[in-house]
């Protein structure tokens, strides 16, 4: 396979058009497509280290890809061919808008190409964008997010849209991390005056026995997700100096009784293991100028017990549909880790 980016990329792709190329009997039918790409200094970074990103996209499409200057060959079938070519013209909208691009961007937008739905909605945002319309992102104090699937997509048009919002899903699809990002970009934009982050504090399986030190220190473990993704979108040291001001604050959902949430984002997180009465005392909580989001994998509950129903799955069944709720169903093809977290994902799900 013969690519050398000449120099490097900016915001104009030129998608050409598919041509068949050959239609064997037997054999898929084989097409090409040309894309150009106006702003060179971006082709370093969109091609990658020695052509990294261009052979991730046919190791993974099956497509061969000839790169000669600005101007890049796609051939293969043409199914292959339009997802290669979309896929790479989303790649350089996303280094034209100053985002970065890895090897794990590149694996979700590939995984996205492939969303009969989605039309390429990074694409469109980037083109929206010049129209006066701004892109699907959300922007933190460390880094911009965008979405890496369908359903993440549609989760952040329903975290600036809904009231309450259920995120639910396995393992890896961002439910969390997108909503930490939210709940950031508010409080340094000043939309919402506090950051309230939560979850039960029950064992995954385990019977840890007694943890030494204070309170803190006994629910910090059970917390520990949350402020890794704090620490993901803000600086560590904004974050130690926001959470002694109380403007954020990280406690066990058992601390949320008595209290009415106001001008606040509120995260529940592994919210599978609260009981219906906790769900409920939970919800209730909403204030005025707030937003709510309840993250959890109904297929994860670790109740003690194993009789008590979920109080997410209850609290799903009562008031989905409901004006002012949002429901986000994420599933194994949106896990947005490694790609071997999804297949196990998908081989946990089959067996249940």
């Amino acid at each position: 396979m013969s690519r050398r980016p000449s120099s490097a990329i900016d915001p104009a792709a030129v998608p050409g058009p598919i041509h068949s190329v050959s239609d064997a009997p037997g054999d898929p039918e084989r097409a090409q497509a040309e894309v150009s790409f106006e702003n060179q200094s971006l082709l370093g970074a969109l091609f990658g280290q020695f052509d990294a990103n261009l052979v991730q996209l046919e190791n993974r499409i099956g497509v061969y890809i000839h790169a000669r200057g600005n101007q890049i060959l796609i051939e293969g079938t043409e199914d292959g061919v339009a997802r290669a070519r979309d896929t790479l013209i989303t790649m350089y909208d996303r280094l034209a808008l100053g985002q970065d691009l890895d090897a794990g961007a590149i694996e979700s937008l590939i995984t996205m190409s492939n969303e009969p739905t989605l039309d390429g909605i990074v694409s469109a945002d980037a083109r929206s964008h010049k129209g006066g319309e701004p892109p699907i992102m959300i922007r933190t104090r460390r880094k911009t997010i965008v979405p890496r699937s369908a359903a993440q997509t549609t989760y952040m048009r329903s975290l600036v849209r809904d009231d309450i919002i259920f995120a639910l899903g396995p393992a890896g699809t961002g439910k969390t991390y997108i909503a930490v990002a939210q709940a950031v970009s508010q409080l340094i934009s000043g939309s919402v005056q506090r950051l309230i982050l939560s979850r039960p504090a029950v064992e995954a399986g385990e019977k840890l026995g007694f943890l030494p030190g204070d309170m803190k220190d006994k629910v910090d473990p059970y917390l520990r997700p949350l402020y890794d993704a704090l620490n993901d979108c803000m600086p560590p040291e904004q974050v130690e100096r926001r959470i002694a001001s109380g403007e954020i604050e990280i406690a066990p959902i058992a601390f949320m009784r008595g209290r009415t949430l106001a001008d606040a984002f509120v995260i529940l997180d592994e919210a599978q293991n609260t009981t219906r009465e906790q769900m409920k005392m939970f919800l209730t909580r909403f204030g005025q100028n707030s937003r709510m989001v309840v993250c959890g994998d109904p297929r994860q509950v670790d109740i003690p017990g194993g009789d008590r129903m979920s109080g997410l799955a209850d609290a799903v069944d009562k008031l989905e549909g409901t004006e002012g709720f949002g429901t986000i169903r994420f599933t194994s093809k949106d896990v947005v880790r490694h790609p071997i977290v999804g297949r196990i994902v998908e081989a946990y799900e089959g067996e249940d």
